[in-house]
């Protein structure tokens, strides 16, 4: 098992002729991911990499009822469109790689995707890849080599980090069953909560990993879900942003990293995992050694 994509998944790529979504169909048919449409408006024939593209997501789902997952990689101000599209399409799994989307458009599609019985991943993501099986957005790049089959969860806020707590693991034989960027816009489409909840279902999974940062209340938030459920499988955290304590003034990180009234400080986030039992490490290469330990 793993979570959100396996083997039969099958990918729509929103925004396919443009450069990253070129990219982004490369990189995915690299892992041998079934990239079976594209969309553009107004393209409708044409083939990117071999995959067709269509005008809209209503006529790739006549051609391909079957697809699974959509991930849009379209400029900002066309990304709520988008979601939209795909979701009248009934699509029930988007994985949003677009940056930079207003908060108020993230709300919007959020808000319809909890109508649609849909999950949205991201914005801001790096993709989603669970090794062995398949991948979906940027993660990995052409070679996806930091990433190997395994029983480690991995959910991550930061993408280049997604692929360095897997690269790790993988130099020190740990493999990974299901790596998500979840994306750190203040507004996530599938929080932590939501994440663990998935994995603690996924008999692959035996430990799972969080990367998380300063701002917001996303991990606060998996700490009362942890410590209130009595989750069944160890979790271990690395919050990064300790530096920033040293620069109060400076503008750091993601759209989300905001510090608000003392709220979502790197020192608040420690406290909560820790009184909720989880594994909270100081330095990121220790991650390693403590997977070790929970796996014996």
């Amino acid at each position: 098992m793993s979570i959100l994509i396996n083997e039969k998944t099958k990918v729509l790529v929103q925004g396919i002729t443009g450069k990253e979504g070129i990219r982004a169909t490369q990189f995915m048919q690299s892992y041998q991911t079934n990239v079976v449409a594209g969309v553009r408006p107004g393209k409708g024939g044409e083939t990117v990499e071999g995959v067709p593209v269509y005008n809209s997501c209503k006529e790739a789902m006549q051609t391909h009822p079957d697809i699974t997952i959509s991930i849009i990689i379209v400029p900002a101000k066309g990304a709520k469109d988008a979601v939209i599209e795909a979701l009248e399409a009934n699509i029930k799994l988007i994985n949003v790689i677009t940056e930079n989307i207003p908060i108020k458009d993230t709300a919007h599609c959020v808000a319809l995707a909890k109508k649609h019985h849909a999950t949205i991943i991201g914005p801001t993501s790096i993709g989603i890849i669970s090794p062995g099986k398949a991948k979906v957005g940027m993660i990995g790049g052409l070679t996806s080599e930091q990433f190997s089959k395994g029983n480690v969860g991995i959910i991550s806020k930061s993408g280049g980090m997604s692929s360095e707590t897997a690269s790790i693991l993988t130099k020190a034989g740990i493999g990974q069953s299901t790596v998500v960027g979840c994306g750190a816009d203040v507004i996530m489409g599938t929080n932590y909560v939501e994440l663990l909840e998935m994995f603690k279902s996924d008999e692959e999974t035996k430990v799972i990993v969080l990367f998380g940062e300063i701002g917001g209340t996303a991990e606060e938030d998996a700490a009362e879900y942890i410590k209130k459920t009595n989750y069944p499988k160890p979790v271990i955290a690395f919050i990064s942003g300790k530096f920033a304590e040293m620069l109060p003034s400076t503008t750091l990180g993601h759209a989300g990293a905001i510090i608000e009234e003392g709220k979502g400080t790197r020192a608040a986030k420690v406290a909560a995992l820790n009184s909720a039992g989880v594994h909270v490490v100081e330095v990121h290469h220790e991650i390693v050694e403590r997977v070790k330990e929970l796996l014996e």
